[in-house]
């Protein structure tokens, strides 16, 4: 995976497309730090790619709420199954 710059980005477009048709992505940097991925799609499969992205997206948003969760003194998921397993007991 290559990265590059906003400002290579605006400069160097030609050989950023050429990198992400071999590559497939590239990331896309701003002030040294990640700021956005460009994922090329194959012919045909843009549906089926927007369907992974989306869920991917969602299975991170659901992890960071479980850790959040477990910083602020909720239930971990440990927790959550055992007080399940004794409320099935009562």
């Amino acid at each position: 995976m290559e990265f590059y710059s906003v400002r290579e980005l605006r400069t160097n477009t030609k050989s950023i497309w050429e990198e992400l048709s071999k590559e497939n992505d590239v990331v896309i940097t701003n002030n040294g730090k990640p700021y956005a991925l460009m994922v090329g799609i194959p012919e045909g499969r843009f549906d089926e790619t927007v369907r992974a992205f989306r869920q991917a997206k969602a299975i991170a948003a659901m992890e960071r709420m479980r850790s959040n969760a477990e910083k602020n003194g909720f239930m971990s998921d440990e927790e959550i199954d055992e007080a399940i397993k004794e409320a099935r007991k009562a």
